[in-house]
């Protein structure tokens, strides 16, 4: 395993070795023989934080000396994954715990797996805040990442009879060693209550908020080590707390069930990531949440600046606060309340300072995932922000009106309330335009994406303030996605070119040199293939699926979603079937289809997709006529240590959401960086990546994000690709008889029916274009060589899509923020 370059002591194990024996006597009150499993993981745990302190510490201290500036990353998701062989990576002390180990007769190995993920997350926004705060810390930026410490977290995906089945995910249940309880930093959040107006000594108008409930966020450090520096940066994630633990007035009557119950419901708020909003309570909770952990973070962030400095006035120039996405967007009205109310700034300044230290990253091209929320609800739960919103619409639609006069379309379709049919009940918050108000940039996160969010969702805003607009494309971290994930694959990188890589890596471009090494692709090869039979073991024991390891290795891992077309690939899968059930002696290549992803609970189309991958799995690995051919797997429960598994052992990756859809992608990174070959639409990131590592080095097909705005504009009838393609009509007709489910036979229909009748992310136009490239595929894949050569060239041109370049773009160009090197 690499590491830093540093000078490592020759007894440095045996010291790492006494601090373990300690902590395990210490602070488990256990000895070597009582010790189990998960206790010689927390040991290892508590050993490699307290060498973490040290530097955490002194970071902080560095910090206030060189009066740097600090930039807040708050985020609703932070997908950590697991910390420990993380953390001994970047610390340099992987080499010295497995030898460590090793004096005590342990594997590491062993000891990493007994660690659960840390889940606050469900996709790639969560992945890639986790990304960006690692990046911040190797990169020596004063960065602190803020959100939820939800207690269970999204849920823990089981498949039942082909179902997917919700969990709790309890991953605080045993115990997380990496975070430390900061309950003297503890913070009251309000809810409810009414407005008062006053007016103070000076004749100015106050105004009070007073009254409702209150709940207190607790917080709790996470510390984040940046890669072969001093750097230790801190993740701060708040608790909802009732504000007292009884409410006295109720025990006092003799009420103890209500105080229990008041205490219970306050609490409820920091439970679960995203509450179903089906339902208004879920609705309710999801606008607490937002609200509770922004409150929490600008009160810590405007407490930190005054520790420093007598006044807010410099509050843009030593602070900078990104919002991930439209979640946090309620910190905009904060920020306001806290300068106007708490210390008496006047809104014009106030208002100068806000837009000056907020930015916003879009994550989102789908109208529908754009955050909207009740005028009634926020009048009921945050009535002095709702007033605040008011007043920032009026003074924006002010500004509009002078520049556009007389265009009352573009005041309605800008308008951050969406005045609905003019009643209360219909009238709505637009967060993101608040968002785009409230924030002095705003950015995009793919080439693609920015561009057509400056032309479609905020065309409006873009030719109003188009120096606003930036494109920060994605990125990820090499240290958990190729050294920590795929270290063979590292380590002869580095046999190679040396390992300036981990913290540079455009220098992976120095791997073109060796493309056509005969000895360097057999490496390649071999590596892939030992990565290979480490997956197809994990399927084995959790699946009960035998693996052909010669096999191609097809893989579709991500949030189920329709516009992510899981159903595109599934439809291929069955025309294989088809085409093999046809000709027995078809000579096609063997493939092993691998999906994994999470439906949210409350989406029944993206369950019932989930249903049909599985049942179609049930019957093809089942059936003699296309054994050795053809395997489908869904692998439950998909998460961040089950992804460090599948991309290193991927031959092919699928990304083929529907062009215009996707705003990025991570995952397309993730298996180009360790050698998969993706098969792919013009979509999000994939534009980059094949520009990147060459149109020959990418399987691409179907339509450009341009035509499907055409087709879609003309009227598409779908039903035309039914009729007209016999094979994808033997494969919708096939599904449609209940051939999967004989049992439920019309369990199916409603997707073929909105397929035919709908077909609102273009499977069946983009079908005929995927089956044809899924053929190129096949035959590449016949070729070792070539393939290998592809594969070399693909991990060669990932040097754009490290998270260190996209924070480097945020730092220089939106948040104006220098690196503090310690």
């Amino acid at each position: 395993m690499n590491r830093p370059v540093r000078a490592i002591a020759p007894n440095e194990a045996a010291a790492l070795l006494h601090s373990f024996t300690n902590h395990l006597l210490y602070s488990l009150a256990k000895d070597q023989y009582s010790a189990t499993e998960l206790d010689r993981y927390m040991s290892l745990a508590l050993t490699v934080r307290d060498r973490l302190i040290e530097r955490w510490i002194s970071t902080q201290q560095r910090y206030y000396k060189k009066d740097a500036k600090r930039v807040y990353y708050l985020s609703a998701e932070f997908l950590m994954g697991r910390a420990l062989a993380n953390n001994l990576i970047n610390l340099g002390l992987y080499d010295t715990a497995r030898d460590a180990m090793k004096m005590m007769n342990l594997d590491l190995g062993d000891v990493l797996e007994q660690e659960i993920d840390a889940g606050l997350g469900n996709g790639g926004l969560g992945r890639l805040a986790a990304c960006y705060l690692d990046s911040m810390a190797t990169l020596d930026i004063p960065g602190y990442g803020y959100g939820i410490r939800y207690e269970f977290g999204m849920f823990d995906q089981d498949i039942k009879d082909g179902w997917q089945v919700e969990k709790p995910e309890e991953w605080l249940r045993l115990g997380n060693p990496w975070e430390i309880s900061r309950p003297e930093y503890g913070v009251p959040v309000r809810f409810g209550g009414h407005v008062e107006e006053h007016t103070d000594d000076h004749g100015r108008l106050r105004v009070r908020w007073i009254g409702g409930e209150q709940v207190v966020g607790m917080p709790f450090d996470t510390p984040i080590a940046g890669y072969g520096c001093n750097t230790v940066n801190t993740l701060r994630l708040w608790r909802a707390r009732a504000s007292s633990d009884f409410d006295l007035r109720y025990f006092n009557e003799g009420d103890y069930e209500k105080a229990v119950l008041d205490k219970n419901r306050s609490e409820t708020i920091s439970k679960v990531l995203y509450p179903s909003d089906v339902k208004q309570w879920g609705r309710e909770l999801r606008l607490k949440q937002q609200y509770f952990f922004v409150a929490c973070s600008l009160h810590d962030i405007v407490r930190r600046h005054l520790v420093a400095y007598p006044t807010l006035g410099n509050f843009p120039e030593k602070v900078a606060i990104q919002l991930n996405d439209t979640h946090p967007a309620v910190a905009i009205p904060e920020l306001m309340r806290i300068l106007v109310d708490d210390h008496a700034v006047a809104w014009e300044k106030a208002w100068e300072v806000t837009q000056a230290s907020f930015g916003y990253t879009n994550h989102t091209l789908l109208s529908e995932a754009l955050e909207t929320w009740p005028v009634e609800l926020f009048q009921r739960l945050l009535p002095r922000h709702l007033t605040i919103i008011y007043e920032i619409n009026r003074r924006f639609l002010r500004q509009v009106m002078n520049r556009f006069p007389n265009d009352e379309a573009r005041l309605a379709r800008m308008s951050i309330v969406d005045d609905g049919n003019g009643t209360l009940e219909s009238k709505r918050i637009r967060m993101a335009y608040l968002a785009v108000v409230g924030s002095h940039s705003v950015n995009g996160v793919a080439g693609l994406h920015t561009e057509l969010l400056k032309a479609n969702l905020l065309h409006d805003f873009h030719e109003t303030w188009p120096e606003r607009f930036y494109n920060v494309t994605n990125g990820v971290t090499p240290r958990r996605w190729l050294l920590t994930a795929n270290p063979l694959l590292a380590d002869a990188i580095t046999a190679r070119i040396g390992d300036g890589w981990m913290t540079q890596l455009e220098q992976l471009a120095k791997l073109v040199d060796h493309a056509d090494d005969p000895v360097f692709r057999g490496e390649i090869r071999s590596i892939k293939q030992r990565n290979k039979e480490q997956l197809a073991r994990y399927i084995e024991a959790e699946h009960e699926i035998s693996i052909d390891r010669a096999s191609m290795f097809d893989v579709q891992v991500k949030r189920m979603h329709e516009y992510k077309r899981q159903l595109l690939n599934l439809l291929h899968v069955v025309a294989l079937y088809l085409r093999v059930k046809k000709n027995p002696d078809l000579a096609i290549v063997p493939r092993t289809f691998i999906f994994g992803g999470k439906a949210a609970p409350a989406y029944a189309t993206a369950k019932l997709i989930i249903k049909l991958i599985n049942s179609v799995a049930s019957l093809v690995n089942k059936d003699p006529a296309v054994k050795g051919k053809l395997r489908v797997v869904f692998l439950a429960n998909y998460r961040v240590s089950l992804a460090e598994r599948i991309f290193p052992a991927s031959d092919l990756s699928e990304q083929i959401s529907t062009a215009g859809k996707e705003a990025s992608g991570t995952g397309n990174m993730k298996f180009a960086l360790n050698g998969a070959l993706t098969i792919g639409t013009l979509d999000g990131a994939n534009v980059e990546i094949r520009e990147e590592v060459g149109a020959d080095n990418f399987f691409l097909f179907g339509l450009t994000a341009s035509q499907v705005s055409e087709f879609q504009r003309r009227g598409y009838r779908p039903r035309d690709h039914y009729e007209q393609n016999p094979e994808l009509k033997a494969v919708l007709d096939l599904i449609n008889s209940g051939f999967f489910e004989p049992e439920h036979p019309d369990l199916f229909k409603p997707l073929i029916y909105s397929l035919l009748e709908h077909d609102t992310y273009m499977l069946l136009a983009d079908f005929q274009s995927y089956a044809e490239c899924q053929e190129r595929v096949g035959k590449t894949f016949l070729d070792p060589d070539r393939w290998t050569r592809m594969a070399i060239l693909n991990i060669a041109h990932m040097g754009k899509f490290s998270s260190d370049r996209s924070i480097s773009e945020y730092a220089e160009r939106i948040w104006k923020a220098r690196g503090v090197p310690g």
